[in-house]
């Protein structure tokens, strides 16, 4: 047996409802936002002064390299509490910074 339109009434009674949660949804993705901008201008600024200062970033390759030569990974978790603890980061900080680091300035370390 097909289903019937809904009635005009239905509808009606369901409209504050679907408000109600999309303005939930809304303050929700309001507040999330609100939280993750700080780390997002953090990160933006770390990354910055890298690209303004590529002697760091040399520095920072051949360091990877040489962990490369002992057999070891830059991005591996020794490598990036490493890096966090020598310069003051957060270690998502330091993930984030080795990466931007490795991809532009030396890909063929891993």
């Amino acid at each position: 047996m097909p289903r019937s339109a809904p009635s005009r009434r239905n509808r009606a009674t369901n409209h504050p409802f679907r408000l109600r949660r999309s303005l939930a949804a809304l303050c929700v993705t309001a507040c999330l936002a609100a939280v993750a901008a700080p780390q997002v201008r953090a990160q933006s600024a770390l990354l910055e002064s890298v690209k303004q200062n590529p002697a760091l970033a040399k520095s920072m390759c051949q360091q990877f390299r040489q962990l490369n030569a002992q057999g070891i990974s830059a991005t591996s978790k020794a490598s990036i509490t490493s890096l966090a603890g020598s310069r003051g980061l957060s270690t998502m900080d330091a993930e984030v910074l080795a990466t931007y680091v490795i991809g532009l300035h030396c890909s063929s370390v891993f």
